[in-house]
């Protein structure tokens, strides 16, 4: 009897055990089950963590620093894109040598979502030089991240319709925090007189900035870093510095310096004094963790760079 009682003790021990790790597979299954999202740009990975939070797992493919103009995709990043749920992308040729990676995955059960097809296109700022016809720099513009926060909210919600609650009420919250950094970055911009507002930078990454704040904008090489600049580029531009008495030019950090260093000393050599205003984050935010690593913590360092150097 009492080996009896033994053996229905360890029965029940057993079993005590095993249901614990029958639930812990089910807790495993249920966060396994949340969808796979993989974004290409840091502005479209910080969106998409803002709206997706808890309830979905996002892969993010370039980091800080790097230019998706010139971006290859590694043999890690194709096992990424092809185990996605949705793979959610700038478009507008910006991210160029991607394409070529999600066209060859037509055949693929994955979502591909290119953000800036929220946008009307009478409102995208043309480009006859360019591959797309449309600069792809769209979230310059905070009314257009409103647009495309909203549409990612919508596709998101068919990707997994039980979370559409959630993501719409993260949506509301996100654009109130839109709205609040659109009326900061306005007020800091009014204490720059409008005759200041020349932005000269490396690349054209900021003429939907410059169209929303009312700067007149100029880069030395194209709307894609792929385009080289050239000895009449960088003479031309210091031409055009030393007409209009431009006091600062900016560094991108997913640019090299050395086409604006060579602006610099164009300029100097014509006995022109003209300055590095700082570093603005164009293709990219900065370092994850840090303020500049958010959209909202990029915008607000580019403005206050620009105005305080262009004072």
């Amino acid at each position: 009897m009492k080996k009896l009682n033994f053996r229905f003790l360890h029965i029940i021990l057993v079993s005590i055990l095993l249901l614990g790790l029958v639930t812990s597979c089910k807790n495993e299954n249920k966060k396994g089950s949340r969808p796979q999202v993989v974004t290409t740009t840091t502005m479209i990975t910080d969106l998409l963590k803002n709206i997706g939070k808890d309830s979905i797992r996002v892969q993010g493919l370039m980091g800080s620093g790097v230019d998706p103009h010139l971006y290859k995709a590694s043999e890690g990043d194709v096992n990424k894109l092809v185990n996605a749920d949705a793979i959610f992308y700038n478009g507008l040729h910006l991210e160029g040598k991607l394409v070529e990676v999600f066209e060859k995955m037509g055949n693929q059960q994955v979502k591909t979502i290119a953000v800036g097809e929220a946008l009307d296109k009478n409102t995208l700022i043309g480009s006859e030089y360019f591959a797309s016809n449309y600069d792809p720099h769209i979230w310059f513009d905070i009314d257009n991240w409103k647009i495309i926060t909203s549409y990612v909210v919508k596709k998101l919600s068919e990707l997994d319709p039980e979370s559409s609650t959630y993501y719409e009420q993260n949506r509301k919250q996100y654009l109130e925090q839109l709205t609040a950094l659109s009326k900061q970055v306005k007020d800091k911009i009014k204490s720059l007189p409008s005759e200041k507002r020349i932005l000269v930078t490396a690349h054209d990454a900021f003429n939907y900035f410059g169209k929303a704040y009312g700067f007149e904008v100029v880069g030395l090489q194209g709307l894609s870093t792929a385009t080289e600049a050239g000895v009449q580029d960088v003479q031309k531009l210091s031409d055009f510095i030393i007409e209009k008495e431009v006091k600062s030019i900016f560094v991108e950090s997913s640019v090299p310096k050395k086409t604006i260093n060579a602006l610099l000393e164009a300029v100097r050599s014509r006995g022109k004094e003209v300055e590095i205003g700082g570093t603005l984050y164009s293709d990219a935010l900065g370092d994850a963790g840090t303020t500049e690593g958010t959209y909202e913590g990029m915008f607000i360092h580019n403005v206050t760079t620009i105005v305080e150097a262009l004072k």
